[in-house]
């Protein structure tokens, strides 16, 4: 049996629809950010030492970080999410997945903790310049890219719309980007249409 360490409001919401979509039996351990601080728990670090989530259990070993945990999964469960390893679109499959956590993560963190300090009289110089060409610079990479295309690789559901769906649907909710990145926006829309994700929605709002 699958164990997800599930905390609210975090990236383990990738690997809660994944687990939907896959239909393994799973079983969700729920933890609640602290309403003042927005920090996970410290029974968290009982799993792992970072306190962080995702986290599963999996035949005795803790897995942790989500794109491990998209690919342990998906290969070990769900193949058919994944292009052919030997196809050349599996390599863009690995950059896309990777691409989540690393070129559009930061930017749009940078974006969100400017916001909270601008808003309690912090005077930003390099860092908010910085991250608006940052930001622009890769969602309007991501929004080219999705020109036409209903899914990241092949035209169809696999690993990386899991994790790149977290980060552009934050990127417009939490930044109301509505109207700059419109292909991205379809995306989204397209993500949410998905079953799996609407049946996570609802195990994450009980």
């Amino acid at each position: 049996m699958i164990k997800l360490h599930h905390l609210n409001d975090s990236r383990s919401f990738r690997i809660l629809w994944l687990l939907e979509e896959i239909g393994q039996p799973y079983e969700i351990i729920r933890y609640q950010r602290d309403k003042e601080t927005h920090l996970a728990p410290e029974t968290l670090k009982d799993i792992h030492p970072l306190g962080k989530s995702p986290v599963i259990e999996l035949d005795g070993k803790i897995i942790a970080e989500s794109g491990s945990i998209t690919e342990v999964l998906i290969k070990e469960f769900a193949p058919h999410l994944a292009p052919n390893e030997k196809s050349p679109e599996y390599i863009d499959y690995l950059q896309w997945i990777h691409f989540s956590e690393s070129s559009a993560m930061l930017p749009l963190l940078l974006k969100i903790f400017n916001e909270f300090e601008t808003r309690s009289g912090t005077d930003l110089k390099f860092l908010k310049n910085y991250a608006e060409i940052e930001f622009n610079k890769v969602f309007s990479y991501l929004n080219n890219h999705l020109n036409n295309k209903k899914f990241l690789v092949e035209d169809r559901l696999t690993g990386a719309d899991f994790m790149l769906g977290f980060v552009v649907k934050g990127a417009l909710n939490l930044l109301k980007s509505s109207g700059a990145f419109p292909h991205i926006e379809s995306y989204i829309t397209n993500i949410e249409n998905q079953i799996s994700y609407k049946r996570a929605l609802d195990i994450d709002a009980n």
